[in-house]
Formats: C-alpha cells, structure tokens, sequence
C-alpha cells in the first residue's frame, strides 16, 4: 500500500516591502511522502516570494509535467512556472517553452555543486535562479505543525519569518550569472 501525503493547514500573512504586497492567505500543503520537511518550507517560502491571487500549487512531486507552483492566466496560459530544488537543463528548457515566466529555487547543500555544474547551459535559458541558504531553511523546519500561521515579511533579499514556535530570517542569492 502507497503511503499517502501529510496535509498541512497553513494561514500566512505576507507583507512584501518590494512589491507592495500584503495579504493572507490560507493554504493547503500536501508533503509527499518523499519530500522532507526543509523542501516544503523552500516551497512554502518560493509562494510567499511570488504571492499574487492566481498563484497556486500544484501536484509538484506527484507529477513531473507540473512544477510546485505556478499560476495561469484567465484564458489558461502558463504565466509563471516555480520549481524548486535542482532541476536539470532540460526541464527549466521545457518549462521556459510552456510558461512567460520560470523561476528556480534551489535550497540544499548540494546547489553550490548543481550551480557550477550548469551555469553555462542555465544562463542560456529565460529563467531567474535563486538559492535559500540551507541553514536557514533547516531552522525553519523547526515551525512545522500540521496547523501553522506564519507572518512574512519580505524586504530585499531577506524575509523574516514568525510562527508560534519561534522567529527565523531567510537570506536569499541571485544565481543568474
């Protein structure tokens, strides 16, 4: 028998000083069961960065033609494409053909490595690539409940984060070359 995804309930207020965004949102996270706990708050906080009313997640894990997040327009068009981890060239390729715009979230001790690897090949692409400090993401796996309210505020290339079980800031990088 298959092991079936933890859901998690999570109301999170977003205050982005650098789109001028704030609201709430109450979202609904399944972690597959082959995901860790440091892969859904890089998900959780790529939604956060991109936050805007059509931008939704998707099957992510459960089907590789769906990034983890991404949002469409009124007429259907893929508007914007979120992966996050370390996909290969070939999929950011695929995605920037089917989406107006693709972003890449990498987030553990292997994006160094992953980066330097392909940066060429990536730089070719229409696509903006970002890396979370791991350790970061790490301590934020210490907010996790199976109902959380976060609050999110976003200034730079910083956010600050703040839960019921403690208050964590989240540093980000730039990786186009």
């Amino acid at each position: 028998m298959a092991t079936k995804p933890t859901i998690y309930k999570l109301g999170v207020t977003i205050s982005d000083m650098n789109r001028n965004y704030y609201q709430t949102h109450q979202l609904t996270i399944a972690l597959h069961p082959s995901e860790t706990h440091a892969r859904m708050m890089a998900r959780i906080m790529a939604f956060c960065l991109n936050a805007e009313e059509h931008l939704t997640f998707s099957r992510g894990l459960s089907d590789n033609d769906e990034p983890d997040i991404w949002s469409h327009s009124l007429d259907g068009q893929t508007e914007l494409w979120i992966d996050v981890g370390e996909p290969s060239v070939d999929r950011v390729k695929k995605s920037t053909r089917l989406a107006k715009s693709v972003q890449v979230y990498s987030f553990n001790s292997k994006s160094d490595v992953w980066w330097q690897k392909s940066a060429n090949e990536f730089s070719q692409l229409k696509a903006t690539y970002y890396r979370f400090s791991w350790p970061q993401i790490q301590a934020l796996t210490t907010l996790i409940e199976r109902t959380m309210t976060l609050s999110v505020t976003i200034s730079e290339e910083s956010a600050f984060i703040a839960g019921d079980a403690g208050e964590f800031e989240l540093s980000w990088t730039t990786l186009n070359p």
